[in-house]
């Protein structure tokens, strides 16, 4: 006798209905829901993010630093001193437009071949591609441009070959970003090394936001070079200020320092639990 295996169907009993299904909207509803539930900013953190976004556009107007730097650069060596976001750029960006519309040449130098791509682009999309050069360890283009932005050993080695050759470097500016790489222990010689080789004729913009004994720096850049070097700093602090901030595993924001500038008490709490387990 077969087995009837069927469940007894009560009909009084009534059906369990099939929920419908979320769309799309109400499942991110629900899951902002519980965002909002889970993460609520302190007041604190209110105020780390206070005013973060983009700025309203206004006239650029250069700074009185900028200025006199430009104006230095019409008979001396400049090293300018000014903490990052400045405008230290500026200046190089603003003296080289004036070298290339009066049909003379440039140099620009950075440490890094990210920066130095970051750079490329950046003269590209201000002047145009067809008076842009690069020369890294990975790139060679338009290497005959009046403006010609590579690495510092680069510009180094052509240093060397004008010696061996007996041909001058073609340039009337050479700037050298992060000029304080010179205090490197690794690669500090090749910065020596460009500054010693580069002809008096050439003007030199050293730009660094680190270096401490700016004016020392300018008396030895002088006595190797023969060529007075001025001085320019800029502001003392950054424009943009740094907010620094930790994220927790329960996706909370904390400033990292509190007031006072000490490390935040709650920061310090954790770290202390993390010790004892």
């Amino acid at each position: 006798m077969r087995r009837n295996t069927r469940k007894n169907w009560d009909k009084h009993r009534p059906r369990r209905r099939r929920a419908p299904e979320k769309s799309d909207r109400q499942r991110d509803h629900e899951a902002n829901e519980r965002a909002k539930h889970i993460v609520s900013p302190s007041r604190e953190t209110k105020r780390l993010l206070e005013g973060i976004g983009t700025p309203r556009k206004t006239p650029f107007k250069a700074d009185p630093f900028q200025l006199e730097a430009l104006a230095s650069l019409e008979y001396e060596d400049v090293l300018v001193t000014a903490p990052t976001g400045s405008g230290k750029t500026w200046i190089a960006r603003e003296k080289i437009r004036r070298l290339l519309d009066s049909g003379r040449r440039a140099w620009y130098t950075s440490p890094l071949k990210a920066l130095t791509n970051s750079k490329y682009q950046e003269f590209v999309d201000e002047f145009g591609v067809d008076k842009v050069g690069i020369l890294t360890g990975d790139r060679k283009e338009n290497s005959d441009a009046p403006l010609l932005v590579g690495t510092t050993e680069i510009y180094r080695n052509q240093l060397f070959d004008s010696l061996r050759g007996g041909i001058e470097v073609s340039a009337d500016l050479v700037v050298l970003d992060e000029a304080h790489y010179l205090a490197d222990e690794e690669r500090g010689h090749v910065w020596e090394e460009a500054i010693i080789l580069t002809p008096p004729r050439i003007r030199l913009l050293l730009l660094s936001a680190t270096i401490g004994n700016a004016h020392e720096f300018a008396l030895w850049l002088e006595e190797i070079r023969g060529v007075r070097c001025g001085v320019i700093t800029g502001p003392l602090k950054r424009p943009v200020p740094l907010r620094s901030a930790a994220l927790l595993p329960d996706k909370r924001l904390l400033p990292l320092m509190d007031d006072n500038g000490r490390l935040n008490s709650e920061i310090l709490q954790m770290i202390e639990r993390d010790r004892e387990r």
